[in-house]
């Protein structure tokens, strides 16, 4: 009972923070068309290796069907919030460490284009021409580094490679929207490594705390998942 009380509670001081503010996700026409292409192209193999994985989870028990759904509302939740930045930019969670960690990256690729799709067209956070590029930085960048740090650390101590596999994954999915930015808009005072620092540098300030939050409430989540003998399904 008092984990699910420190979950609610988190949840609801995230959100009461997060109402303003603009999101880390890539807006609706910001990026040009010759990189709108490349980030799709890229998600291509993911969404196609993952639909399949996605098919093969949802086959499972009514238990599972309900972990799979409950990963996929972690991301929704986590990742809708906005939490203020400097220069009136913002950050949020993402939430795909928990999905990385029970199903592996694919899947998790699919659940965070789902949740990406829904923010775009209901909450106007993302947009659809950058939903190639955002779901590469949120949906398959994070994930796959969550689930290579948890399955590297598992055996070792899972509480430590739970938190560690989610906040480096956060921390991930903003370096690859830092780099993405970048790429978009090299400086024209040091070109891209410069724009990379400087993007990276806007996220940093409030995404290095949300990412330790993150870890901590992912293995929140976790435990609570131990409990009832929620297994995670092979990648």
């Amino acid at each position: 009972m008092k984990k699910r009380t420190l979950l609610f509670l988190v949840l609801i001081s995230m959100l009461l923070i997060g109402v303003n503010g603009y999101s880390m996700h890539i807006m609706e026409g910001f990026l040009p068309l010759n990189w709108v292409i490349v980030w799709f192209a890229v998600c291509i193999p993911f969404w196609i290796i993952g639909i399949k994985k996605l098919q093969s989870v949802s086959k499972g028990s009514v238990r599972e069907k309900m972990t799979l759904a409950l990963a996929g509302a972690f991301i929704f939740v986590l990742s809708a919030l906005k939490i203020p930045s400097v220069t009136g930019s913002s950050s949020h969670p993402t939430g795909v460490g928990l999905s990385a960690i029970l199903y592996g990256p694919f899947v998790t690729s699919i659940l965070g284009t789902i949740v990406l799709i829904f923010q775009a067209g209901l909450l106007a956070h993302g947009g659809f021409t950058t939903l190639g590029a955002n779901t590469v930085s949120m949906a398959i960048a994070g994930p796959i580094v969550s689930y290579l740090i948890y399955k590297s650390l598992a055996k070792k101590n899972r509480a430590v490679a739970i938190f560690l596999a989610a906040a480096i994954g956060d921390i991930a999915t903003y370096v690859v929207t830092s780099l993405q930015l970048a790429l978009a808009y090299p400086s024209p005072q040091g070109g891209m490594l410069a724009s990379f620092i400087k993007f990276g540098a806007v996220f940093a300030v409030t995404q290095i705390p949300l990412a330790i939050i993150e870890g901590l409430l992912t293995n929140v989540v976790m435990n609570i998942l131990e409990k009832y003998n929620v297994k995670g399904v092979e990648a």
